[in-house]
């Protein structure tokens, strides 16, 4: 699958709304807590839901123009002001006058991250190995859901290039249940062999399926369940008329080869850079 600037905008567009949902999410959860923040910012948003957040970020820049110094200053400001660091994404697709911007300010390059997409409807037939069942998790099991997430979560993937981040349990879980109670999204759970053994998320947005981060308990992973996670999602998808399906990876991950697998190309990277404001 081939994607252009434009099929990127507005991969990046659904990303940015899925991080503004959420950070409304993690703002009701808080109730009394201080406010989060979520400014738009050339075409998209720079985040903060709580400290330590994976949501704590800019993200979706360089689809609608570049943005002024005076509104990068303010968004660093108020970053700084929560005494966390600014960490940006940015596409390889946006307008390269983005990472001038940035570096010049004196963002610093610390990883990257892979998009990648394939093309609905298109050939997603049933992946379902013995002992394996994969069904919609409903609210009444959101918190089990969230455990299981957190547990397979909590065992990294080997695999590839590591992440940059770390996060305790106490937050991967607020920010998974932002994630996962966001409109629109749809999470489904892995029994295997009668056990609750892994679950994913899917969001549906103009067209654009995200697949959202899946996990898989220790225990039960080498069974197929991933594969088959990702088939029950793409199904979906096409039922529901989405025309293309993306999932974001760590590059070279157990997780982007499933993808491929499943017919998934590399559609492009995000940078990542991150500016300290202590």
């Amino acid at each position: 699958m081939f994607c252009d600037p434009a099929l990127a905008a507005r991969i990046e567009r659904a990303e940015a709304q899925l991080i503004i949902e959420s950070n409304v999410a993690a703002h009701d959860r808080r109730r009394g807590d201080p406010p989060g923040f979520a400014i738009p910012v050339a075409g998209g948003v720079a985040s903060f839901a709580e400290d330590g957040s994976p949501l704590n970020k800019v993200a979706g820049l360089g689809f609608d123009g570049v943005p002024e110094p005076a509104e990068l200053a303010e968004i660093e400001r108020a970053f700084a002001d929560l005494g966390t660091p600014v960490q940006a994404e940015v596409a390889t697709l946006a307008d390269p006058a983005i990472a001038l911007l940035l570096t010049g300010r004196g963002y610093r390059l610390v990883s990257f991250e892979n998009v990648l997409g394939r093309a609905l409807p298109g050939d997603h037939g049933p992946v379902t190995p013995a002992g394996i069942e994969i069904r919609p998790s409903g609210q009444d099991e959101i918190d089990r859901w969230l455990e299981v997430m957190a547990d397979g979560v909590a065992v990294a993937d080997t695999d590839g290039v590591p992440s940059h981040e770390g996060f305790t349990r106490e937050v991967l879980l607020g920010a998974m249940r932002d994630l996962a109670t966001a409109g629109g999204v749809r999470r489904y759970g892995a029994w295997h062999d009668g056990e609750f053994a892994g679950g994913a998320s899917l969001r549906i947005s103009a067209g654009i399926a995200q697949f959202g981060g899946a996990a898989t308990v220790p225990a039960h992973r080498r069974r197929g369940i991933q594969s088959a996670l990702l088939a029950a999602r793409l199904a979906d998808a096409a039922a529901a008329g989405c025309e293309v399906a993306v999932i974001t990876t760590q590059p070279g991950s157990t997780s982007q080869r499933n993808a491929q697998r499943r017919g998934f190309d590399l559609l492009y990277t995000r940078a990542i850079l991150v500016l300290e404001t202590a």
